[in-house]
């Protein structure tokens, strides 16, 4: 009997983002708050008993090799020891170079679902630490909560319960995709954000400090953000190239996200402050 498990990646927004400093390996140190929305990317996965693992859905300008579901279960697959192999489909839904972390988070699903579907029953730390070289992303989507985080993404600090209200989010997509590299690369880019402790992230005065060179060098991200901010605050998360602004009610979501001139996109999406895998992965002391 073939064995098939699925579930959702979720989309990521960045709060916030600081650049705080440069580590000697070049890589900037960041500070920045997670969170994860209700709406992404499906991954669904076969169990195979030849030990392949093999993509079977197809991801535009992205080979198979280079592919992060298929680097993450490979690297699973070694560290793990197993025999056994999957086949890979991704049902996308999220814009790639948005910023939503769509690739981190099939990465991070993928390691997820082959832990229950080979039966491996690696610990949610164990996950984040074969995760990270992966992307500094995926151990965000592993660790599976909303999260304050600092170094290049990695050292994650869960937000207390509650700490974060309920929000609808509308996120717009201005139709470029934003190379992270060519962002961080730039001359003009704020590299010395002073580091502020979790308490402040929701003060006046944070921002995403990659903000303002997309918006130079991208004019549809700086005419959508324009466009977004004409209905309350907005900032663009990650690298780019989306763009979110939060309310209260579903209904204050969809009026906004109706208005959306073309060419951009938009979509209404829920906080989700717990990833629907989370009991994938057991906390262990």
């Amino acid at each position: 009997m073939t064995l098939v498990v699925e579930g959702l990646a979720p989309a990521k927004l960045n709060l916030f983002l600081h650049v705080v400093g440069r580590r000697p390996d070049g890589y900037h140190r960041l500070q920045t708050a997670f969170r994860m929305l209700d709406w992404g990317d499906w991954v669904t996965l076969r169990r195979r008993e030849d030990g392949c693992i093999l993509r079977s859905s197809e991801l535009a300008g992205v080979a198979p090799e280079a592919d992060l579901v298929v680097r993450a279960a490979r690297r699973l697959q070694e560290i793990s020891g197993t025999s056994l192999g999957a086949e890979i489909s991704v049902a996308k839904s999220l814009p790639m170079g948005g910023g939503l972390g769509g690739g981190s988070s099939d990465a991070a699903t993928t390691l997820l679902l082959l832990n229950r579907l080979w039966g491996l029953g690696l610990d949610r730390k164990h996950l984040q630490e074969l995760a990270l070289p992966l992307g500094a992303d995926v151990p965000f989507f592993v660790f599976g909560r909303s999260a304050f985080a600092e170094g290049v993404g990695e050292a994650l600090t869960a937000l207390p319960e509650n700490y974060l209200a309920p929000r609808w989010y509308v996120v717009v997509w201005p139709g470029v995709a934003v190379p992270t590299a060519q962002i961080f690369a730039d001359q003009e880019l704020t590299r010395n954000s002073p580091p502020i402790k979790i308490a402040d992230f929701s003060a006046p005065g944070v921002r995403n400090d990659l903000e303002p060179v997309a918006r130079r060098l991208f004019p549809e991200v700086d005419a959508a953000l324009k466009w977004l901010e004409s209905f309350g605050s907005a900032r663009m998360t990650g690298s780019g190239a989306c763009l979110f602004a939060e309310f209260e009610s579903e209904g204050a979501a969809r009026k906004v996200a109706a208005q959306c001139p073309g060419p951009w996109q938009a979509w209404c999406a829920k906080s989700l402050d717990v990833h629907p895998l989370w009991g994938w992965a057991e906390d262990r002391q």
